[in-house]
């Protein structure tokens, strides 16, 4: 089964159980300051699953396109992704555990044909903050999962909550049997022998963990997350994701073209390619912070990649034709933006194969400075790496052709030492988002609308938003310019968000349909990617957006605006940093 059937088959099921199907929310969150990119499906849905009113119901399902970028040193073994999809299906405060494993149960039987001595499931064995979820292994045993198909486990394996603080709660896994051999006579899904895959994943979202601990929703939900790619590969028999149809055109091409044989690399590259054409057709364009970081760096490694197997790097343009072609009935928007992801990817190409020349200029200059060793130290190779984008493989190669070698395990230390910094970064970014609403990021939020609606009125009406990041301590705002902002501009703005925040004016939410919203002017990116009934912020008359929320009730509770810092984010779009002072 491939993968858009399954897609199909999954949304039509909920459909029919009473769930509205929503859009994918766009891979470059809207108004989402948490995290760099859609991560997860419950992700754009967490107002609501803190109690807010979603304006399609309280049943909800939908394909979300999702990037983790945690381990992207990893792709180009048999299962790691950045780029992948997740089917969801949501209920805000209406059935829960009982419906919703038997839901589950039959999709997977029923829908899938998945024969039931397959399936296992795991279940939360409870502590001192929550119960062992005998409610939902009941569940499991009526709706006909067999005997000794049912395991306990603690919260390291049970238990889902996004970041260290937001809603939480004990979830219930889906894991299927490939068949192969057991790792020793008590293997279980908790084994990573490659016996049991896990396949979906139901959390009963019903606490919310802060500081003080945990305590109960308003209401009791069910946020649910099957991934798409690796269905399709234990449905279709495949080993890996690189296997099935998703990728099998790219890595047949990548065939034909190489002189070098490396298994490793064609997943690399097939895998880095799709993630930066996501990325491209949803606004993302490269750059050396934040986002724009991580596309960079996904289309260099893969570039490095294509240059380990020798294949023209004028090739590039033929590669993402073939994936427009293989993937645009499941993704129309790549072959829409198909002319800005080539001249992106091209563009970058570019610059990358001027770095490795100017990489290995800084190698010559770093072997000359060496006495009678011949041994590089690692603090050169990842100075080489992290300054200059020069790839360590790269270094290796060339101190081999010069007769020397390089401190590996040195360089491996320092190297570990910055993937920790980025994770505890990424993680960071999810904490001081829409998972932890404070009085303070409610307010950043709202000030962002103002903000906008100033810089609208300062250098034109065609200032857009282009992201945002919110702490407890500060705003970040990108929008497109220009033009460096002139000390005029920047008063004008804050004067502005002063004068509306003096206006006390009311913060008002309304639902409507998405065709009258835009007849009414709401500002908004990513119109397509809105469900039909959309959600509108209003504050006073000089702002009007679509957003998810949540807001203050009135510009009185913001404190006073002041611009910290305006400066460059990427090419023709600007960035300021601002705080709200309470006086």
């Amino acid at each position: 089964m491939k993968a858009i059937e399954i897609r199909k088959k999954y949304l039509e099921f909920f459909q029919k159980h009473g769930h509205v199907v929503i859009p994918s929310a766009p891979l470059i969150p809207e108004n989402d300051p948490s995290v760099l990119f859609t991560t997860a499906g419950m992700q754009p849905l967490v107002p609501y699953l803190l109690g807010e009113k979603h304006p399609e119901g309280k049943r909800l399902t939908d394909y979300q396109k999702c990037v983790r970028t945690n381990d992207i040193e990893e792709v180009g073994d048999n299962r790691h992704l950045t780029y992948f999809e997740m089917l969801g299906n949501w209920s805000l405060g209406d059935y829960f555990k009982e419906e919703s494993i038997a839901m589950s149960f039959e999709f997977l039987t029923k829908e899938l044909g998945i024969p039931v001595e397959k399936l296992s499931v795991t279940v939360f064995a409870g502590d001192e903050d929550c119960p062992r979820d005998e409610v939902a292994a009941e569940a499991w045993k009526k709706a006909g999962i067999l005997d000794g198909h049912i395991y306990y486990y603690g919260k390291d394996d049970n238990w889902w909550i996004a970041g260290e603080e937001g809603p939480c709660g004990p979830d219930t896994e889906m894991f299927y049997d490939t068949g192969k051999p057991a790792c020793s006579a008590d293997c279980q899904p908790s084994c990573d022998c490659g016996k049991y895959v896990e396949i979906w994943n139901n959390v009963f979202m019903e606490y919310f963990k802060d500081k003080d601990g945990y305590r109960k929703l308003k209401q009791q939900n069910v946020d649910t997350g099957l991934g798409l790619e690796r269905m399709a590969m234990l449905l279709q028999g495949k080993e890996t994701p690189f296997d099935t149809e998703l990728f099998s055109p790219i890595i047949k091409k990548l065939e034909e073209l190489q002189k070098v044989d490396n298994i490793e690399s064609r997943r690399i590259i097939a895998e880095h390619l799709r993630s930066s054409m996501m990325l491209i057709a949803d606004g993302g364009r490269p750059s050396n912070i934040d986002r724009g970081y991580i596309l960079r760096r996904l289309i260099r490694r893969m570039i490095r990649h294509l240059n380990k197997l020798q294949i023209d790097l004028n090739e590039l343009s033929t590669l993402i034709e073939i994936n427009v072609e293989n993937l645009k009935e499941m993704y129309p928007e790549l072959e829409k933006n198909k002319e800005i992801i080539i001249a992106t990817m091209l563009e970058e190409k570019d610059k990358f194969v001027k770095t490795l020349a100017n990489g290995e200029k800084e190698f010559q200059k770093a072997i000359n400075k060496l006495q009678e060793t011949k041994t590089i130290p690692g603090d050169v190779v990842f100075k080489l790496y992290d300054t200059y984008g020069f790839p360590p493989e790269v270094t290796k190669e060339l101190a081999e052709e010069n007769g020397y070698e390089i401190n590996l395990k040195e360089f491996d230390e320092l190297f570990k030492k910055h993937q920790e910094k980025s994770r505890a970064g990424s993680e960071q970014k999810f904490k001081g988002g829409l998972a932890e609403q404070t009085e303070e990021t409610i307010a950043y939020h709202t000030a962002t609308h103002l903000l906008n609606a100033a810089l609208k009125q300062v250098i034109g009406k065609d200032a857009h938003q282009r992201g945002s990041n919110i702490t407890v301590d500060r705003m970040r705002f990108d929008f497109n310019c220009d033009h460096k902002l002139t000390d005029e501009e920047k008063k004008q703005v804050e004067d502005l968000v002063n004068q509306w925040i003096a206006e006390e004016l009311p913060v008002t939410k309304q639902e409507m349909s998405k065709e009258d919203a835009i007849k009414s002017g709401a500002e908004c990116m990513f119109i397509e990617k809105y469900p039909d009934i959309v959600t509108v912020y209003s504050i006073g008359t000089v702002s009007k957006e679509l957003c998810g929320g949540p807001h203050v009730n009135n510009t009185k509770e913001l404190g006073r605006f002041k611009i910290k810092k305006e400066e460059s984010s990427s090419s023709g779009v600007r960035r300021i940093k601002a705080v709200l002072i309470k006086d």
